[in-house]
């Protein structure tokens, strides 16, 4: 491919040196989840601080310093038994003590979603704050982290996406150890799905999230924001599977598509199966809440 586009070879260690025999290392990846929270975390902070958004403020300053404990756990938690379970459940049956190796990677963005809700509703529980309310902001604050975690991704890089001829097709370092189609030629160039994602699961809807909420009132109805996150981030799930490389225990000669299930001639893929129940839930809270206003 005349056009095709080299990958840039960032360093994933931004430094590195030895400690007392231990390795130390600052890596792009962790700087991508800390600029993530902190952001967030800022983020909330100045929802919290106009009262003419809300019908009434949830929490204050200094609770969401303590709300924001209960996310970082409940994303490392949640993320990583989700890639347990959703992905790989069999290999770490068989090797269990391989579920606390986080540093070798392994997570999945609908199990640290699902932490985060028990997070939530953990902390506004133990608070006696509104849980939905919460939730919005949390949601608001969502898509800050969803783009930082996806540059991480491409900067790795890992979660590249499928075999492409298009003119912007990236040629990632070991790409084709997974498999690409019998007659391609040359490398397997595949599209850069991590920055696919980054625009439509954080830019997007992050300025989707942030019209409604400061030019159309949505976080006076509790709940609505919740609503639209979990709509536009499962409907761009959904799309850019059909461009994002699955995980290659669910590929094969026969099956390099990744289908779990297969239907009329095409299928779903596991992170679409878990991207459904997120569309169901979040158009039925949209309607519902909005015929309560």
């Amino acid at each position: 491919m005349i056009f095709a586009l080299p990958f840039p070879n960032i360093d994933p260690e931004i430094f590195a040196f030895d400690l007392f025999g231990f390795n130390v290392a600052l890596r792009w990846y962790a700087v991508a989840y800390i600029a993530g929270l902190i952001l967030g975390w800022r983020y909330i902070l100045m929802l919290i601080s106009r009262p003419t958004l809300w019908n009434a403020v949830p929490m204050v300053k200094q609770q969401v310093e303590d709300l924001l404990t209960y996310m970082v756990v409940g994303v490392i938690v949640g993320g990583r038994l989700g890639f347990v379970l959703f992905y790989n459940l069999e290999q770490y049956l068989q090797n269990p003590i391989d579920i606390l190796k986080v540093w070798e990677g392994g997570m999945s963005f609908h199990g640290g979603f699902f932490g985060v809700v028990v997070g939530v509703a953990l902390f506004g529980w133990r608070h006696k704050l509104p849980i939905l309310s919460i939730g919005d902001a949390v949601a608001a604050a969502a898509p800050i982290g969803l783009f930082f975690g996806r540059i991480a991704n491409f900067i790795k890089p890992e979660l590249w996406g499928r075999p492409t001829d298009a003119a912007w097709g990236v040629n990632f370092p070991d790409s084709r150890a997974q498999i690409c189609p019998s007659d391609w030629v040359g490398d397997c160039l595949r599209h850069p799905s991590q920055l696919y994602e980054a625009g439509l699961e954080g830019l997007v809807l992050g300025l989707l999230i942030a019209w409604v909420i400061w030019r159309k009132d949505w976080l006076k109805t509790p709940g609505r924001v919740i609503g639209l996150f979990l709509v536009g981030y499962g409907a761009a799930r959904w799309f850019i599977e059909y461009f994002r490389q699955p995980d290659a225990q669910f590929i094969s000669a026969d099956n390099p598509i990744g289908y779990i299930v297969t239907f009329a001639q095409t299928g779903a893929t596991m992170g679409q199966l878990l991207s459904l129940p997120m569309i169901i839930v979040g158009l039925i809270m949209i309607v519902k809440l909005r015929k309560n206003i």
